[in-house]
């Protein structure tokens, strides 16, 4: 089957560029909008040389699964973390879930400053790089989970078979987590994971601001996190 690149490239360049500028939107200024552009680019380059009819998924699913992982990997390659900066997030987001166990309210940066003896500025800067590492574990969850399902591989090699049920098992963890979360909290995991809603969008969905979104999706997925890990 021929396929025309120039003009599947020309209609998939806007949802390139708006998954870009999504992510981007709570990333460090370290990294650059055109570089996630060109993973994305890459990506569907090579989405329409391997594309399989046969394989199930419409060739809209493929390409989005495989443009977004493509922006995801890059991200978690950049590796600019140090090992301290992730211990304190730790604690930082552990502080954070039993602040809000105990008072049924999100902590100020000025109580998680006063319990984990830093400054309210290092506070702030923590929690920032804490929602974007929650953003990508969580997300990588749910594409290594469901990436069976679009597989361009058949099982061919015990190798294979182990991962195929590590998967499955994988997804298995992650519904069974989501089922002990609230109404509201998988309301917000689905807005936010599913649908792709901005925080803002996910603001005006439930009539709240966006600084709250951003609390509640912290609280969630820290307690997604902890459960998957345990």
């Amino acid at each position: 089957m021929i396929v025309d690149k120039e003009k599947l490239i020309k209609e998939y360049m806007p949802l390139i560029i708006r998954l870009a500028r999504d992510l981007k939107v709570t990333l460090p200024l370290n990294v650059e909008l055109d570089d996630l552009i060109q993973e994305g680019l890459i990506a569907l380059l090579q989405t329409i040389e391997k594309y399989n009819p046969r394989m199930g998924a419409s060739f809209k699913t493929y390409a989005y699964t495989r443009i977004r992982g493509a922006m995801l990997d890059y991200l978690r390659k950049l590796d600019f973390l140090p090992k301290t900066v992730r211990q304190e997030m730790k604690k930082l987001e552990a502080s954070i879930l039993k602040f809000h166990d105990e008072n049924g309210r999100f902590p100020t940066f000025e109580e998680l400053a006063d319990v984990l003896g830093l400054s309210v500025e290092e506070v702030k800067s923590l929690y920032s790089e804490l929602q974007i590492k929650q953003f990508l574990s969580l997300d990588s969850y749910f594409i290594d989970a469901k990436s069976g399902e679009t597989s361009e591989f058949q099982i061919a090699s015990g190798d294979d078979v182990r991962e195929n049920v590590r998967k499955e098992l994988l997804y298995e963890k992650l519904r069974e987590s989501i089922n002990k979360l609230s109404e509201r909290e998988k309301i917000l995991l689905s807005l936010r994971f599913e649908h792709e809603l901005s925080l803002k969008e996910i603001a005006e969905v439930l009539d709240v601001t966006e600084s709250r979104v951003s609390q509640l999706l912290t609280v969630v997925l820290s307690k997604l996190r902890k459960m998957l890990e345990e």
